[in-house]
């Protein structure tokens, strides 16, 4: 069973053969051996989760990994061709949708044009039958949870990007549910505003009196990061590790995770495959090697602002990547940097071992200046 510290086994090493009363306590979700098929197409193979209560929990993936199929399967809006899904230790495998504790947040909002704001946000507790009063109170308290005081009255159209997001958080959040799952929510927003709404949701989350559990659906590995307690990374229909954002980062489980979460450098020592970050590895004077280095050329300068990405060729033929934070560089200085040699040094225990066995990233990795050797 994963624990809330999390793991790094592919898989999720869920224990679907233990009795309930065995368990420490109750999953908010969890999957055990749950198959998806469309068809020919095998959408999520033999996927096993358990995603503990108030947890921000992260499914990240290229895009036509699973993710969202898993995702669909947890809010009961796919049924599974073989597994189970449980919800807070109950089996809800053929429980449809809407008695399901969960409610989910969607890219596109879907939110009714022709109603205010207030009325779109109270629409689910207006469905269930509740008073007027009581449901506009609630309706209230819930904007301001998510900090829109004040807007009740007017259209979605009216609003931005991110304040219609907000609504439509509002209203998944009015319900109470056990489980709040999103759908690469913040995806039709600018960057800057989305960096600002990852902000917000891992805040609301947190300030919650009773904490919710949220599963987030993303392909952004920043965005994933950045906001998750654990994540699951997807490939294929298949969950090849979990873990937190810094087991995820720096302990990858195999070189497509190496791949896909940041920039990688793979490269063949005493024969093993091991990963090497490029903000790990230093970058001396031609003339100020170390031993153990490894000589090359700046062959491209990439200036990002705080930081500069640099690719090198080394003497052996190979691409490196580095990346160096720009505490006291200008732009200019950075770019004089191409064509000239150098020296590539790091410490054996920024080294982390891959399984020889794995695969590298296919598809939409996002990750297309990773410098894999």
């Amino acid at each position: 069973m994963l624990s809330a510290a999390g793991s790094t086994a592919a898989q999720g090493d869920a224990d679907s053969s233990a009795p309930r009363g065995e368990r420490e306590r109750a999953a908010a979700v969890g999957l055990y051996g749950v198959r998806k098929t469309y068809g020919s197409v095998v959408a999520v193979e033999g996927i096993s989760l358990e995603i503990m209560p108030g947890e921000f929990f992260t499914l990240l993936g290229p895009s036509g990994s699973g993710k969202t199929t898993t995702l669909r399967v947890i809010a009961g809006f796919e049924l599974t061709d073989a597994g189970r899904v449980e919800l807070d230790g109950v089996d809800a495998t053929g429980t449809p949708p809407y008695q399901r504790s969960v409610n989910t947040v969607f890219q596109d909002y879907a939110l009714f044009p022709h109603m205010s704001v207030l009325d779109n946000v109270a629409y689910g507790l207006r469905v269930r039958g509740m008073p007027r009063r009581e449901r506009r109170g609630l309706a209230e308290q819930a904007l301001a949870m998510v900090r829109l005081p004040g807007v009740q009255d007017r259209r979605p159209a009216q609003l931005s990007g991110g304040q219609r997001q907000r609504v439509a958080l509002a209203r998944a959040l009015v319900n109470r549910p056990r489980v709040l799952l999103l759908d690469e929510p913040l995806g039709a927003l600018d960057l800057k505003l989305r960096e600002q709404m990852q902000l917000e949701l891992k805040s609301i989350q947190r300030e919650l009196s009773e904490r919710i559990t949220f599963v987030y659906v993303t392909h952004d590995q920043d965005e994933a990061l950045g906001m998750s307690d654990r994540i699951a990374v997807f490939s294929e229909g298949r969950i090849e590790q979990v873990g937190s954002p810094g087991e995820i980062y720096e302990q990858p489980a195999n070189e497509f995770v190496a791949g896909f979460v940041g920039t990688s450098n793979v490269l063949e020592m005493a024969g093993r495959r091991v990963l090497v970050r490029p903000e790990r590895i230093r970058m001396l004077g031609d003339g100020d090697s170390v031993a153990g280095s490894v000589a090359g050329v700046v062959r491209d300068v990439a200036y990002l602002g705080s930081s500069t990405r640099y690719v090198l060729e080394t003497d052996a033929g190979q691409s490196l990547t580095v990346i160096r934070q720009n505490t006291d560089t200008s732009a200019a200085q950075a770019l004089q940097e191409r064509g000239r040699r150098v020296s590539l040094s790091w410490r054996q225990q920024d080294e982390s071992v891959l399984d020889n066995n794995d695969r590298s990233p296919s598809g939409d990795t996002g990750n297309e200046e990773a410098g894999n050797l």
